[in-house]
């Protein structure tokens, strides 16, 4: 089965929940290759007895079809949050610490520790003790998938509000990635507090 062309179930999930876990979770990160902004960790506990349609990876789907399902999930899941590293951490500790004081952050923003968390990859960045990593979970898993739409969203609303301080940098459309337009201003004024003053390309853009 070619699972890159997977509608995302509970198939994962089930296996827990029948081995007696009740609480289980996706967990999916986004931001790690943007040059501003945080890098962001989402993870949903999910139903066992309800399911929920047209969930995707959120690379999948359009910024517009993402906004619509957020709320869609945030109704369905049990629980949910978001952490998020700052630029400030990416730099001084790495993008692997980073990411992993995003999940500690996301996992404490939650009601209770899920007995089993579903994380996409193949590095437990979690680090909870009971965590299964799965490779291209986001296309098939349908808790990782709705992590992923979530941890999405909410960095895009957090990159448009910081679009407001910094205009030039069209941080609401290229939610601190590359684009032509956030390179030339990155040439033109420099970096901002938001952008990850470590990474290597900053070197080459400076003015």
């Amino acid at each position: 089965m070619n699972k890159s062309f997977c509608v995302p179930g509970l198939e994962e999930e089930k296996k827990f929940w029948q081995a007696g876990y009740v609480s289980v979770a996706g967990c999916d990160e986004v931001g790690r290759g943007a040059w501003a902004g945080p890098v962001s960790v989402g993870v949903v506990v999910v139903p066992s007895e309800r399911r929920i349609n047209r969930v995707r990876d959120s690379k999948m789907l359009t910024e517009a079809e993402r906004e619509r399902l957020y709320g869609r999930i945030l109704e369905w899941c049990l629980d949910w949050s978001v952490g998020h590293a700052l630029p400030q951490e990416c730099d001084e500790f790495g993008m692997s610490e980073a990411q992993r004081r995003a999940a500690q952050q996301a996992l404490a923003g939650l009601s209770d520790i899920p007995d089993y968390v579903l994380v996409d990859g193949r590095w437990d960045f979690m680090q909870t003790g009971r965590v299964k990593t799965i490779v291209g979970g986001d296309r098939y898993c349908l808790s990782i998938a709705a992590a992923s739409v979530v941890a999405k969203v909410t960095r895009d609303q957090l990159m448009r509000r910081l679009a407001e301080s910094y205009p030039e940098y069209d941080f609401a459309s290229n939610k601190g990635y590359h684009s032509p337009k956030h390179k030339e201003a990155l040439q033109q004024l420099g970096p901002t507090p938001i952008h990850r003053q470590s990474w290597s390309f900053m070197e080459k853009l400076r003015p």
